[in-house]
């Protein structure tokens, strides 16, 4: 392996065979950041709860050091919430990466533009309907989104897709599920309707390590595939001509995209429900931290990692029985919203 140092702007360039990656050291740093920050705040949620325990204790029955009650209420009821927050955070991160880069706008979130509502009606389907095992519900929850994103690519497709109209067409298909999704839990069973109204709002209460595990390991593939796709994303922020130009399959790129950020934002709808705004505030907070042109999809994963952990250990904190994770993030992707909105406007005056 050989290295180089790009003084353009402070990168490392790692070379072997034919393989070469860029890192900025900006990004590096900023990613040791959020993930040392992500683990404190992953330690002190362990730590947390009606059974208090020591920073000590935590570690030791992570690395096996301890056994009994105080290995269960770690491994067993505490840390499946913690790696799932993470995880789940990462993909929604990413998710709304690859569609703000793609759609080159701040608001190109899966939940803004209707695909979370649409795996969520899947998963409503399934849950109420079919009364499906978690593979089923996996299922639905991707068919549902792969099937929102095609019908919002449809409606919006002009001699092409801009993505002022794919987000605005996808507002009003997103309103659409919304009444759907109101409808079928009011016409179910009121036990059924109470569950996945809870489950609705993006809960990573009933959370298990079979789920942790299904869904981690569908997300580490997809996380791979997006890491993949990162050059041509990256070149097709220039635009498509750009990015033709410079031998990118530009509709086939965009497809494969749209499937990675549909599949990502429907596994983790699978699992806790629908978690708002963490893939709208995670890429654009990730951009400013490492102060890049365009969206990076580590610092992205990170952050949203770190953004789904910390309003997970509030929700659980802030009231006397534990909360949604989906309230708090609605409560903090609702105001960065309006900030946005503002701003938006303030500069096109």
């Amino acid at each position: 392996m050989s290295t180089g140092v790009s003084s353009a702007r402070r990168a490392l360039v790692l070379r072997r065979w034919r393989i070469a990656v860029r890192l900025e050291w900006r990004s590096v740093v900023v990613c040791a950041v959020l993930a040392a920050a992500a683990a404190a705040v992953a330690v002190l949620a362990l730590m947390t709860g009606s059974y208090q325990l020591s920073p000590g204790q935590v570690i030791s029955a992570l690395t096996g050091g301890e056994a009994g009650l105080v290995h269960d209420i770690v491994v067993e009821w505490r840390l499946p919430r913690v790696v799932a927050a993470l995880v789940f955070g990462a993909a929604l991160g990413v998710s709304g990466a690859v569609f703000q880069s793609m759609l080159r706008n701040p608001l190109a979130d899966p939940g803004i533009i209707g695909f979370s509502q649409g795996s969520y009606t899947g998963a409503l389907i399934v849950i109420l309907v079919v009364n499906g095992s978690y593979w089923q519900l996996v299922g639905g929850a991707l068919l549902g989104g792969m099937g929102t994103a095609l019908a919002v690519y449809v409606l919006a497709y002009r001699r092409g897709v801009q993505g002022f109209r794919l987000i605005v067409v996808g507002i009003g298909v997103s309103a659409m599920l919304e009444s759907l999704n109101t409808w079928l839990i009011l016409k179910a069973e009121l036990e059924q309707a109470m569950a996945a109204a809870s489950w609705g709002a993006g809960s990573l209460n009933g959370v298990s390590w079979d789920q942790v595990v299904i869904g981690g390991a569908c997300i580490a593939v997809l996380l791979l595939l997006a890491a993949m796709l990162s050059r041509p994303m990256r070149q097709m922020e220039l635009g498509d001509d750009a990015a033709a130009s410079q031998g990118v399959r530009v509709s086939y790129a965009r497809l494969c995209l749209i499937v990675v950020g549909v599949a990502l934002t429907a596994t983790v709808t699978a699992a806790s429900g629908p978690i708002a705004f963490i893939s709208l505030l995670a890429p654009q907070i990730a951009r400013r931290l490492a102060r890049t042109a365009g969206i990076t999809l580590a610092p992205a994963a990170l952050v949203g990692a770190l953004l789904c952990l910390a309003a997970d250990y509030i929700a659980q904190h802030i009231a006397p029985t534990p909360l949604p994770v989906g309230i708090i993030t609605v409560t903090l992707g609702g105001g960065y919203l309006a900030w946005l909105l503002f701003t938006e406007a303030r500069r096109r005056l």
